[in-house]
């Protein structure tokens, strides 16, 4: 005899069941409160999208889901296809693959490859990540690719991004050289960041190489393009673009402490703009937020009312500490509600998951956080039932006759 609730009861409990916070909540219902919040920032970019990871908070979308130019960036999705393939046991490091016509082909930014050249995938790799090397993605292409074309391996991408939850991505070529219909979201690219980061982690130190010298045929083109790297601000990754149709984008991330911050800009007009923006959006993502722990494991922070079981309710708690990320500036107030189905059916067990406890940061996303028994409920004996039956006939004579209808 379950109904929709979201109006559970709130036992007294609840206040102290936070931690340096205080929730409002009133009979369920959310209650706006007051406090400081983080200023927006204000991005000079085209689409930016900064992700904190721990707590998956999004912090800035400006055009996120907006399909445009990713230039070099899409080299990214060419590296995590080569690092699976790693994984895989269908590429070597220590192996060296030959390079076509077309690979040498490519102008722009190369690691100067020629057909005479055979080159370790290590090499290739670190030509894509620190030289940005458009051949050197072309040769992992064709190694990789289900027809031996860098056309089918760029279909391989596609189709790859899409089971990988990347939306608003299609490519055209491995490198992300100017062609119709190669396109990828800045929501897109860090969502590839964050897999990388995750998936790889042997391979991600490679993404904080400033230098690189192949076989010292290219010494212009030696130095990692990545304008925060050896700021001292944490920055570790993760690649650059540049096209007069995409303008200036970079794909960063930086960690400090325990907390790593994922970021994509496009659509600046210059390398120093990018530098600027790069750098400003490290500092603000870092000094304007902070991790909070909001509620305690096991300590009850609301009631359910329980149906036929041998008691009439039963804590909701945190079956580990709830932590998430708040303006560091922020007051101790902050919006909430819990929700739930109910009355629950007993019998119940410890742990078992109940309700969501639902917050609502000052200018974040909202939050929702699991919420479990306290403890085991049996189902009541035969006065419970007796004294339920008779509950529910009280209802339905108070209801008059259409109740029963």
């Amino acid at each position: 005899m379950s109904t929709p609730a979201t109006a559970p009861r709130f036992s007294g409990l609840f206040a102290q069941a936070l931690t340096g916070m205080k929730l409002a909540v009133a009979a369920g219902l959310l209650v706006s409160v007051s406090g400081l919040s983080a200023a927006a920032f204000d991005t000079r970019a085209r689409a930016a999208y900064v992700l904190d990871q721990e707590t998956d908070t999004v912090l800035l979308n400006k055009n996120g889901d907006l399909a445009l130019p990713p230039a070099s960036m899409s080299k990214l999705m060419t590296l995590y296809v080569a690092f699976e393939a790693i994984r895989d046991g269908r590429l070597t490091l220590d192996e060296r693959l030959p390079v076509s016509e077309h690979a040498m082909s490519y102008k722009g930014s190369t690691m100067f490859l020629n057909t005479q050249d055979r080159v370790r995938v290590e090499d290739l790799l670190r030509g894509i990540i620190v030289l940005s090397g458009n051949d050197a993605c072309v040769v992992i292409a064709e190694a990789l690719s289900p027809d031996g074309t860098e056309a089918g391996f760029a279909r391989y991408m596609t189709k790859r991004a899409q089971e990988m939850g990347m939306e608003n991505s299609t490519f055209a070529n491995s490198n992300g050289w100017p062609a119709a219909g190669h396109r990828m979201s800045v929501q897109d690219l860090a969502i590839l960041a964050e897999r990388l980061i995750e998936d790889f982690p042997e391979y991600y130190p490679l993404f904080a190489e400033k230098r690189f010298e192949f076989d010292g045929r290219a010494p212009s083109n030696t130095r990692n393009r990545n304008p925060l790297l050896g700021l001292g601000i944490g920055a570790d990754g993760l690649k650059t673009g540049h096209t007069s149709e995409a303008g200036y984008g970079l794909v960063g991330s930086a960690k400090q402490g325990d907390r790593r911050v994922i970021f994509v800009i496009t659509g600046l007009d210059s390398t120093n703009a990018r530098a600027e923006e790069a750098e400003a959006i490290v500092n603000w993502s870092f000094r304007q937020f902070a991790k909070k722990t909001v509620a305690k494991a096991g300590v009850p922070v609301a009631e359910a009312e329980v149906w036929r079981g041998a008691e009439p309710t039963v804590g909701l708690v945190p079956a580990e500490d709830l932590n998430i990320l708040l303006p560091a500036l922020a007051g101790d107030d902050i919006a909430a509600e819990v929700v739930y189905t109910g009355p629950i059916d007993a019998p119940i067990t410890k742990g078992q998951k109940l309700a969501e406890l639902v917050l609502q940061p000052d200018e974040l996303p909202e939050v929702r956080l699991p919420l479990v028994a306290e403890k085991d409920i049996p189902t009541g004996g035969f006065p419970v039932r007796v004294k339920t039956a008779a509950e529910v006939l009280v209802k339905q004579f108070l209801k008059g006759p259409e109740a029963s209808q």
